[in-house]
């Protein structure tokens, strides 16, 4: 090589060092440097307010193809702010703006005016496709925020069971539904910025620059929920209680759709109802009743009764016992709905008429203890477990006083309260005889480890029923459905279906039961040989009308026959 190559090979060198150097200290100039000068410019008039809501994970429906629909996430949008010092003809501003979103007249000039004041807040969602529009117009004085804000996609679906993200004081949290009770797996950590490589390299100087540590060895980690809950069945059932709700002008509707076996909740819900996106006019539709609530439930809890003495040996379907219409107890009247003996009486008839004196008649044969025992292995004293907040506990005091009375009346269904889903499950375990855990969340889709961990029940199903118990109670409601049910003129020919319908008379305030006011309640599982679906519906006070047979039996056979039809259920008879 001669000397003129190696000098030229030198010169190159140097130059390409040259330009290597400089493109270095260009780039350690605009990302570190003037960093927040080119961000501010790349963003011109979208800024980051201080108080960014933090990232949350998505809820998700599950669709009965398998597929996830969205009920809960973020959507990143902007904020819409003037800045009245700085704003030029507020009128054409005005003019401008409203063309694009709709603006209050009134509202914008009057903190247009505020000239004192640099910030003056329009309006707290903006859509990007709209901020662009906005933004282009380059308006003096308007501000366009970062921000991001929980939506919730199917509104009023699902909403008791959903909640929503909202202030608690100053702090944005879940409030309500699953929003609060999985507020801290929902949480995730703030979003980490990208660092390239030559931030890093120079990571000791540019101060602030940091790295989000890796979800593992303790650190904490978010996840989406994956819920049981279909999507088109909850909206048939929603659409079915707004209807028996407006038709009877009752109070509240509530009902469950659930797998009686594994306790998974299909649907779930209460009219009325709220979205958790929208403004709610009264705090009190945001309660759930479906859990927080606590119900006298009337005759549905008679199979319970009559399901526990034949599991004690102490009946059979076809035990008789003479009904006079009543029974006097501790010096008070205990009757049928109607006062009417009917004679001699069979087991099956006391489910097929309804009669509180053959309910009384099973609980007496078991005796007030192991009657006690059996409700209480029912889970009907205690919470479900479901992951829901504020879950009450049954009111079972009664089952506990030396008064027969009080007893007695507890074996159908009155003086003792419970709530709508802890008498689903305990009415689920007539089916196969165990009781199951009920539960929203079908897995947990872990954001950072991008694992899946299926979702643990309560607690274990556990057996509260012998296995052939169970047959027995499913075989005698299955004839009431068949027979009785508005004189067996809702029978399936194809499905065989155990149902039982409910009247109660309501409590009031201050002792005693109110004669004009009513809870009706009905439930049923199908089909009845292998249980896929149970289905319960509870109506209160609704009005021009006494019985639940008159006003859920419909309804209920219209939501059975749409399970069947949309699950493609196999005939069992």
């Amino acid at each position: 090589m001669t000397a003129n190559s190696v000098t030229r090979l030198r010169l190159l060198f140097a130059g390409v060092l040259l330009v290597a150097l400089v493109l270095w200290a260009k780039l350690f100039f605009v990302q570190l440097i003037k960093g927040d000068f080119y961000a501010a410019r790349a963003d011109r008039q979208y800024q980051r307010p201080s108080g960014l809501p933090p990232e949350r994970g998505t809820i998700y429906f599950s669709a009965a193809d398998g597929q996830l629909v969205s009920a809960a996430a973020m959507q990143n949008g902007f904020l819409l702010a003037l800045n009245p010092q700085l704003l030029e003809r507020p009128a054409e501003v005005y003019e401008k703006l409203n063309a694009i979103l709709p603006l209050n007249r009134d509202e914008f000039e009057k903190k247009a005016g505020k000239t004192s004041d640099p910030y003056e807040e329009l309006l707290s969602r903006v859509p990007a496709d709209l901020a662009a529009k906005i933004e282009a117009l380059e308006l003096s004085g308007v501000m366009l925020l970062k921000t991001r804000w929980r939506v919730y996609p199917g509104r009023t679906l699902a909403a008791h069971a959903i909640g929503f993200l909202g202030y608690d004081g100053d702090e944005l949290t879940g409030r309500y539904g699953l929003e609060r009770f999985y507020n801290d797996l929902l949480i995730r950590p703030e979003d980490e910025n990208f660092i390239s490589f030559i931030a890093r390299a120079f990571s000791e100087i540019g101060a602030g620059v940091r790295e989000r540590p890796a979800a593992n060895g303790g650190a904490r980690t978010a996840a989406d929920l994956i819920l049981t809950i279909e999507p088109t069945v909850q909206q048939t059932l929603e659409k079915t209680l707004a209807e028996v709700g407006e038709r009877y002008l009752a109070e509240q509707v509530g009902g469950v759709i659930m797998d009686p076996i594994s306790g998974e909740l299909v649907a779930l819900g209460a009219w009325p109802t709220f979205d958790p996106g929208g403004k709610v006019e009264s705090v009190a539709v945001l309660q759930n009743p479906l859990v927080e609530n606590v119900y006298e439930m009337g005759s549905i809890i008679k199979p319970l009764t009559l399901a526990s003495a034949l599991d004690a040996g102490v009946i059979v379907p076809a035990t008789t016992y003479h009904d006079a219409g009543f029974l006097i107890l501790n010096g008070e009247r205990v009757a049928n709905f109607d006062g009417r003996g009917r004679g001699t009486v069979s087991m099956q008839e006391v489910l097929n008429q309804s009669l509180n004196t053959g309910a009384v008649f099973a609980s007496q044969k078991l005796g007030s203890e192991r009657f006690r025992q059996y409700f209480l292995n029912f889970g009907l004293g205690e919470p479900t477990g479901i992951d829901l907040p504020n879950e009450a506990s049954g009111l079972l005091k009664n089952l506990s006083s030396r008064q027969e009375v009080d007893v007695a009346t507890a074996a159908f269904g009155q003086g003792i309260a419970l709530t709508p889903l802890a008498t689903v499950r305990a009415l689920s375990a007539l089916a196969v005889g165990r009781l199951p855990a009920p539960r929203l969340v079908k897995r947990f889709d872990y954001v950072d480890t991008r694992l899946s961990a299926e979702a643990p029940p309560a607690a274990a199903p556990r057996q509260v029923l012998k296995p052939e118990t169970a047959k027995t109670i499913t075989g005698m409601l299955v004839r009431t459905v068949d027979e009785a049910l508005l004189n067996g003129a809702v029978k399936m020919e194809h499905y065989q279906i155990a149902a039982k319908t409910g009247t109660a008379q309501m409590p009031t305030p201050g002792g005693g039961y109110d004669p004009n006011r009513f809870l009706h309640s009905f439930f049923g599982y199908f089909p009845a040989s292998q249980p896929r679906f149970i289905v319960f519906l509870y109506l209160v006070n609704p009005r021009g009308v006494r019985y639940a047979s008159e006003t859920l039996t419909q309804p209920f056979m219209e939501l059975t026959r749409f399970l069947l039809n949309y699950y493609h259920l196999p005939p069992d008879r």
